[in-house]
């Protein structure tokens, strides 16, 4: 696991979302406002995050809504541009998360340098969205034809509003999927951004494929990161971030000052256990 600590300079390191607005195309995107309003607001929720001390930022399109499982060009082109402008001020690793479309994530990876993308990279699902499919074979074989190698892979293997169109225990289903796909970490959800992820899962998860990177993908909080980050790997929030831990807010600098000072307090108690 020692990418880890070469792409997040710590262990059980935190990976914070920035939410972006939803974009032009989109059926939520606020045309008064343009592309100005959607870039200042996540310039805010990025400088916030940093403040407060997370590990590494995700871009996502998580106001895209609803999703689609292959995007559009105006998408991925309005996400380059926000990334691009707010680079300078970017001053921890970042990863982008375009939802829910893995070949478009590692396009994105590319032109803007982030050193992860997490998807649905696996499985055929019943979805929100209809039928979801997936082609890991053609992703990762993209990766490489673009010389996105370097790009860390992070699998969600519980895919939020979907269920295996057949049924599949999640130990079974983290067992192949490093065995046939080989990726760099699995992510390990609730059912929706912000609900979450049974620990009772977690273990599991980590019991079959102990040697694999695994991320607890949804609901931490700082009342159970604690314990969370005793089995998992890392985290990624959202969510618990924002303003009364609300999805639909904005970020709250001070919830990221103290959801953070539980997970340095967790990492000194699980260095000295």
């Amino acid at each position: 696991m020692n990418w880890l600590q070469e792409v997040y300079q710590t262990n059980k390191p935190i990976i914070a979302m920035c939410h972006l607005n939803a974009l032009p195309g989109d059926p939520y995107f606020e045309k008064s406002g343009g592309m100005e309003k959607v870039i200042e607001d996540a310039r805010k929720d990025m400088l916030a995050l940093q403040a407060g001390g997370v590990d590494a930022i995700m871009f996502s399109n998580e106001f895209s809504l609803p999703y689609l499982t292959k995007v559009k060009t105006e998408t991925v082109a309005s996400m380059a541009r926000i990334i691009g402008q707010l680079m300078s001020e970017l001053k921890v690793p970042f990863g982008v998360n375009v939802l829910w479309d893995p070949t478009a994530s590692l396009d994105l990876a590319v032109a803007t340098g982030a050193k992860f993308v997490r998807e649905i990279f696996t499985g055929v699902y019943a979805s929100d969205f209809g039928l979801w499919d997936t082609n890991c074979g053609e992703v990762i074989r993209h990766q490489r034809a673009i010389g996105a190698e370097n790009v860390r892979l992070l699998f969600n293997i519980v895919p939020e509003a979907a269920k295996y169109v057949s049924d599949r225990e999640l130990t079974q289903i983290a067992k192949t999927t490093v065995f046939n796909c080989k990726p760099d970490a699995l992510c390990v959800s609730g059912i929706t951004a912000g609900q979450e992820t049974s620990l009772s899962l977690l273990r599991l998860v980590k019991e079959v494929v102990p040697d694999t990177v695994v991320f607890a993908n949804t609901g931490l909080k700082a009342e159970n990161v604690k314990s969370q980050l005793a089995v998992a790997d890392g985290g990624v929030v959202g969510t618990a971030f924002k303003y009364d831990g609300k999805f639909e807010n904005h970020v709250d600098p001070d919830r990221v000052i103290a959801f953070m000072e539980q997970v340095h307090s967790a990492r000194s108690n699980l260095t000295t256990v």
